[in-house]
């Protein structure tokens, strides 16, 4: 039986034998691409190069790709771990040609690998071709199915339409029929009932997909339309941890030497065993095993769990894992994080960023894990008050939107609610659940429409260049536009010949300026790099595109941006210096305003910690260290040097550098030619973002000199208030201790009210039959009014306690009923009050024995008592 580092061993060696370049995996997270968050296939690194925007440096090429599939066409993240052959996190085996060989020798040497090398039986293959769309004009792909009978009987050569083999990166973009290589799996009793002719593509869970090839030979214009490309290409992935499935003879994806040591621990750590089938616990091992290896790649390369975008999937991703534990495997505390080390194990060296940031990873997944299992308790918590509200008004159904409310704040599967309110004899609504989710995913779709017209292309041109590290002013052309409609706003995007701006990225913002020809001014509202070319967008469109222009860099904000940008590099150099060389960047944004950069660090900074750093900084600053830039340094050289790498960047052979004294990192951004030219350096906050991960916001030059005038200006204004004093800090400790010797007066004072009012509440009661009558109008707070009518509670059977208090001018009232009424008379407080805070103009609320309310009509507090006494009858 091969092992699966064996198994991707003979893959890249097959095909490093048939002349392709060994490329190893790019990112799983991507940081420089509008239309993904995520790494979703094996093509996607090289989506420039069948776009047409650049040029392949070879022509044949293979690898591993690291690969999420979370949402859209391509998953559903909660059905993983439901089945045995999906994933979210899986490796894609692929081979490239660009404009080299095309579909004979892609079938040939797919066959030649799964049959000749890893020795599959040929009578378990059956493989798929494209049978053309009437409605894109496509034909039947003759030439496909001929080379199929080279190697494989007819009978077993299946046509299928567009659902199943014409692969198409998105809407828009290259395109072109493919073909796929399905196995099955069966045992010979169940092929002798049903043939696997009729079970390909029907999601039957032995009879799978292995490998599909696709002949990139179209581009899906706007308008939905195909034009021939002018280069073919080919693009073929196979699902890693299915070829293991198979080559290992497993029932599953999860009974492999992939999975099977992780599972082994998550046996011990539950104290449970794993089946294999599609029982609860079964589903809940699938969930933690695969989502830890989502969760952990990501982290890997650089996307932390968060609120929003990339980072909410991978928050999500985890928390589903934790929801499962918790559920089914009876996890009442952090435990995926204690899996890591089994998972690195199971790659054998092949994915070494694991290894190397595996103290991060696991404190990363820890601090989460911590985080929601308290959010999950605080969940039960809001289910049983939310039952206790049903019970309390005798309703059977928990509402929908209560149900979305757990759901979206607390986490909560809508099957954990459904669980519960089974166990407690409640419904839900499933009805208006589903009605408050669509809604959700309406305003998300809402929120993300956009829609990209096709480029126009003005005149010819090779390759654009990039000018803007030496000028912000250049003579240039327009070689093509396209009109992009987000939502009701239309703008523009042009490409230029050549441009001085630079495009957002490494966490610098994009360039804003203009276009100026003779007749008109075009404002550049900022520069984007798509797809390796640099876009800059306007509001409108040039009457003339066939003009020159003067291409205007903003210059005042280019150069306060590149003070922000270098100041987070002699930033990041002070804080490995002060704090330990485990600081590495994890974030940043540098703009003409400000910078932001964020860090791994798992404790707060001190003062002393801030003022050393701050202090670093600016010595660094004054110093003068010319910038030391070199541009295309083989990177080899560049980890000689000591230039610091960010772990989830793919780089070049070749790279650029930049240099402040000791600070040396590899950078893409625009810098200062000195440090001096930074000015002055002040840090305005610093705090957590998420679990080990901490910000630093801060100012340079102008901004930090009228940062520091803000300050003296209010100290001098203190002053003056302070009437001069000698000190002033000694001046505003004073103040601030006589202001506690006042506070601590008034509340004397205000325990002495409570006390008093407390007795003449004793004195007024009444007996009326059934109960006792305490009522008094007084001028206590609703926490003091609470106060006492838990303590007249004690030892007072048969009491109903009314206050009111016209404290600070605003009508206030409380209910207190004592338990015993409340059973004997089926009385409740929170009904009773709603219907009292009517004639103060507000409303109220609370539970059976104690409710309070507020309003806006203090006059009618002279009528509550005449009114509750005819309502407790």
């Amino acid at each position: 039986m091969m092992k699966s580092t064996d198994i991707r061993k003979a893959f890249t060696e097959f095909f490093k034998d048939k002349g392709h370049f060994i490329e190893s995996s790019a990112p799983m997270v991507l940081k420089d691409d509008p239309s993904l968050m995520f790494t979703n296939a094996g093509m996607n690194q090289f989506k420039d190069i069948f776009l047409g925007f650049d040029h392949p440096k070879n022509t044949r090429v293979a690898n591993s790709q690291k690969c999420l599939r979370v949402s859209g066409k391509h998953n559903d993240l909660e059905e993983v771990g439901v089945d045995t052959y999906h994933h979210t996190m899986f490796e894609m085996l692929g081979n490239w040609s660009f404009g080299n060989y095309f579909k004979e020798d892609a079938i040939k040497w797919s066959w030649e690998l799964l049959t000749d090398v890893f020795k599959i039986d040929p009578n378990l293959l059956y493989v798929t071709v494209f049978e053309g769309d009437k409605k894109d004009g496509t034909s039947f792909d003759i030439e496909s199915f001929k080379l199929w009978e080279n190697h494989v009987s007819k009978n077993r050569i299946i046509k299928c339409g567009k659902k199943d083999n014409f692969w198409e990166m998105g809407s828009q973009g290259p395109c072109g029929p493919c073909s796929e290589i399905h196995i099955d799996l069966r045992n010979a009793a169940e092929k002798s009932k049903v043939d696997g002719l009729q079970l390909v593509n029907k999601d039957h869970p032995q009879v799978i997909e292995i490998w599909n090839l696709v002949f990139m030979e179209f581009n899906r214009n706007a308008a939905g339309l195909l034009e021939p490309l002018e280069h073919k290409h080919v693009d073929t992935g196979m699902g890693f941890e299915r070829l293991c499935r198979v080559l290992q003879n497993k029932n599953s994806n999860y009974d492999t030497d992939v999975f099977a040591s992780i599972i082994r621990k998550l046996e011990v750590l539950s104290k449970m065993e794993y089946l294999g089938g599609d029982d609860r616990i079964s589903i809940a091992f699938r969930v933690v095993v695969d989502h830890l290896r989502a969760v952990s790649f990501s982290i890997a390369d650089g996307q932390l769990p968060s609120n929003t975008g990339a980072g909410y999937v991978i928050r999500r991703i985890l928390r589903r894992a934790i929801r499962y534990g918790y559920q089914f495997l009876n996890f009442k505390t952090p435990f995926i994080y204690q899996l890591l080390d089994e998972l690195i194990l199971s790659f054998d060296g092949h994915y070494k960023e694991l290894a190397t940031q595996k103290e991060f990873i696991s404190k990363i997944i820890f601090e989460e894990e911590s985080s929601f299992f308290k959010t999950l308790s605080s969940g039960v918590k809001r289910m049983e008050e939310i039952m206790d509200q049903c019970k309390q008004k005798n309703i059977q159904e928990i509402s929908g939107k209560q149900c979305f409310e757990l759901y979206d704040s607390f986490g909560f599967p809508i099957d954990l609610t459904r669980l519960i309110a089974l166990e407690n004899d409640f419904l839900i609504d499933e009805n208006e659940f589903e009605r408050c989710l669509n809604e959700q995913r309406e305003r998300s779709k809402s929120d993300a429409l956009k829609e990209v017209g096709d480029w126009t292309k003005i005149r010819e041109d090779d390759i654009q260049e990039f000018i803007g590290y030496d000028h912000t002013k250049a003579t240039v052309k327009i070689t093509q536009y396209r009109r992009v409609k987000i939502k009701k706003n239309d703008y523009f995007q042009f490409i230029l010949n050549l441009t001085p701006f630079y495009p957002e990225g490494g966490g610098q913002v994009g360039d804003t300026g203009l276009l100026v020809s003779k007749n008109e001014k075009i404002e550049i509202t900022d520069t984007k790099k798509e797809n390796g070319v640099i876009v800059h967008f306007s509001k409108v469109l040039p009457k003339n595109l066939d003009s020159e222009f003067i291409a205007q860099v903003n210059e005042k904000a280019r150069i306060n941006t590149a003070k922000n940008h270098s100041a987070t590099h002699l930033l990041h150099y002070a804080l490995r210096k002060i704090l330990g060389e485990h600081v590495e960047q994890k974030g940043s944004l540098v703009n003409q305003y400000y910078l932001r950069f964020d860090f791994s660090h798992f404790s707060k900074l001190t003062d002393d910690e801030i003022k050393k750093v701050e202090q670093l900084v600016n010595e660094e600053i004054r110093k003068g260290h010319p910038l030391e830039e070199e541009r295309n340094i083989p990177l080899l050289l560049a980890k000689e040097k000591g230039a610091m790498m960010l772990f989830g960047e793919k780089y070049g052979d070749s790279v650029r550098t930049i240099q402040f004294g000791e600070s040396i990192e590899l950078c893409g951004g625009i810098h200062v030619k000195s440090s001096s030219q930074v000015g002055q350096f002040r840090i305005i906050s610093e705090g957590s973002i998420s679990s080990g991960i901490r910000r630093i916001e801060a100012y340079t030059g102008d901004e930090a000199d009228h940062f520091i005038n803000r300050k003296l200006s209010t100290l001098d204004k203190i002053a003056i208030l302070l009437k001069q004093p000698a000190d002033v800090l000694e001046a505003v400790k004073a103040l601030q201790l006589k202001n506690l010797e006042l506070l601590h007066e008034i509340e004397e004072n205000r325990r002495a009210v409570v006390k008093q009012t407390k007795l003449k509440i004793e004195e007024s009661a009444e007996d009326l039959g059934e109960y006792t009558l305490m009522y008094f109008h007084t001028q206590l707070t609703a926490d003091e009014m609470k106060q006492i009518s838990f303590q007249l509670k004690e030892n007072k059977p048969k009491m109903v306690l009314l206050l009111t208090s016209s404290y600070n001018e605003k009508p206030i009232i409380s209910l207190m009923i004592t338990e015993d009424l409340v059973e004997k008379k089926n009385w409740n407080a929170g009904q009773l009050i709603r219907e009292l805070s009517k004639l103060i103009k507000g409303g109220g609320g609370g539970q059976p024995f104690f409710a309070t309310a507020g309003g806006s009509d203090i006059n009618g507090l002279s009528l509550i008592k005449d009114k509750a006494i005819s309502l407790l009858v």
